[in-house]
């Protein structure tokens, strides 16, 4: 029972709540994104919104890149503070551009997304991540490297 009500966190349920946030919402996002990408494949004439004054095709490929590209570096937690930031323009787009006049129902689920992701810009990736695992390898060789010199 003191667990439930404890107000201070371990750093290993943060990290795994990071974990759990950065693949489920990476997966989630992903299956937004492939679509997108069979559409900018098929070499059809794309449908899709030309937004800040880019083409079709180029708003198309700009959202495959943050769904389908930065969503696998986010999964994967490889620079994940750099990956999250094209979701977080495109969600921003989508909710406040695309959906701008439509009502809240419209803009919520890109809103939904926009939060995680804002977290995980904030937070980091968390210990269960390629992000944590190289940068305990830039340490180590940057402590042996001082050890040689000394």
């Amino acid at each position: 029972m003191k667990k439930l009500i404890n107000l201070y966190q371990s750093t290993k349920n943060l990290d795994a709540a990071l974990l759990i946030v950065r693949v489920a919402v990476a997966g989630l996002m992903l299956a937004h994104g492939l679509p997108k990408l069979e559409m900018l494949m098929a070499g059809d004439p794309v449908q899709f919104p030309e937004v800040l004054g880019l083409s079709a095709a180029s708003s198309l490929a700009l959202a495959v890149f943050a769904e389908v590209v930065c969503s696998l570096l986010l999964l994967i937690g490889l620079g994940t503070r750099l990956a999250v930031i094209p979701l977080i323009v495109t969600k921003l787009v989508a909710a406040f551009l695309i959906h701008g006049a439509d009502p809240f129902a419209k803009k919520e689920l890109a809103i939904l997304y926009l939060i995680p992701y804002v977290t995980l810009l904030l937070t980091g990736s968390g210990k269960y991540a390629l992000d944590h695992l190289l940068q305990q390898k830039l340490l180590r060789a940057v402590y042996v490297r001082r050890l040689s010199v000394e």
